[in-house]
């Protein structure tokens, strides 16, 4: 995909004209569809759909893709997230830090695990986690650092992992948004204790309903994560401890097994869209593009731009008929679910003010250059007036 070298002029506004889409997902997945098809289709005639020689085979490719001994696959990214903290005995009276600026479920399991979410704020260039702001929220309850590859985007892994040996911490991974991204040329999720993705059907590598996969290099924690996964059970009826059911089906395991063949192509796609993007934008004032993290190699599962005139510039593609979302229009300290943390407005500047002006832009495999071109059209078209 070769952007061209300019930023067109505003797209005619005719009935004619197809939208632009936020996301596709049936341009990926028609020139493979006859090959999902019949992965399903093997897995109800051989009738086994939870744990079985599916579920077996993807779980061990995606644990050697992501450059881990182990993988569990579970119901959800939700679900994995709060098994790494069970599997590592974090809970009441531990402190667990993390960024303000992720979806809510990165939170959210902290708190389920009896644990208490410890803010601290993102870097404004690559909206990770700050490493000094962590070195500053630390305390004597401090367990475990769980850094976001937001959006795609590896957080700065060395200066993570030399806070977490210094103090003796555990760190986990959310990479729910980071399938494939490297770091220093290692894939995100085999950098800490453990890895937590999300497979919803929107991620760089989607099933067709909720999934998730926790990669490791621990057996220990990948045994815990398979039991407490099961009912807290290794053996039927010999139940060890209270677990809960999260467990990855094989047919989804048969979609993941088929798609993960095309996840590096894919990932590149979004890479090149990311690309055009940059090129037709960069001289637009008014607007600040995404970094990526220093020694990082990004996937792009979202694509936003800045900029103070965010809801006005969101109404205007809007009328132009291209789709832009906002994520995350709230930080998650100022959320009434964590009020009880309390955190007011001005706690976490950085997250705070990225809340107010970010802004995603139209990207998933398969998008063309006229639409990044229509979509940077219309953008040039705002700010010129």
């Amino acid at each position: 995909m070769k952007p061209t070298p300019r930023v067109p002029g505003a797209p005619a506004r005719q009935s004619c004209t197809p939208a632009v889409p936020f996301i596709d997902l049936a341009r990926s997945q028609k020139p493979i569809e006859k090959t999902l098809e019949a992965a399903a289709r093997n897995v109800l005639r051989a009738g086994r759909f939870v744990r079985g020689p599916v579920y077996q085979t993807f779980t061990q490719r995606f644990a050697r893709y992501c450059q881990t001994n182990h993988c569990v696959g579970l119901a959800n990214g939700t679900d994995a997230l709060y098994l790494a903290l069970r599997a590592l005995e974090i809970g009441p009276g531990d402190e667990i830090i993390t960024s303000p600026f992720t979806f809510f479920a990165t939170a959210e399991t902290i708190a389920a695990a009896g644990a208490k979410p410890v803010f601290a704020d993102i870097n404004p260039a690559t909206w990770t986690i700050d490493p000094a702001a962590i070195r500053q929220r630390l305390s004597v309850k401090t367990k475990a650092i769980l850094p976001v590859h937001i959006f795609g985007n590896p957080a700065d892994m060395d200066a993570v992992l030399d806070i977490a040996r210094r103090r003796e911490l555990f760190v986990i991974e959310d990479a729910c948004q980071a399938h494939g991204a490297l770091y220093k040329g290692k894939k995100t999720g085999s950098l800490g204790d453990a890895g937590c993705f999300s497979f919803y059907p929107t991620k760089n590598l989607g099933a067709c309903g909720d999934a998730g996969g926790l990669v490791t290099n621990n057996k220990e924690i990948a045994d815990r994560v398979w039991r407490l996964a099961d009912h807290g059970s290794r053996e039927k009826y010999s139940h060890l401890e209270v677990g809960i059911n999260s467990r990855l089906d094989d047919l989804q395991a048969a979609i993941l097994n088929v798609k993960l063949d095309h996840l590096d192509q894919w990932n590149n796609q979004r890479r090149e869209a990311a690309a055009a993007y940059r090129q037709l934008l960069k001289n637009i004032s008014g607007i600040v593009l995404p970094q990526e993290t220093p020694g990082g190699r990004a996937v792009y599962h979202v694509f936003s731009i800045t900029t103070k005139r965010r809801d006005a510039l969101r109404q205007h593609l809007g009328q132009r008929q291209i789709a832009a979302q906002v994520y995350y229009p709230t930080p998650l300290h100022l959320l009434p679910a964590l009020k009880n943390l309390g955190h007011k407005p001005g706690s976490f500047p950085v997250s705070e003010k990225l809340a107010e002006e970010i802004l995603a832009l139209p990207l998933f495999p398969g998008i063309t250059n006229k639409e990044i071109e229509r979509v940077c059209g219309a953008i040039g078209e705002f700010f010129s007036n």
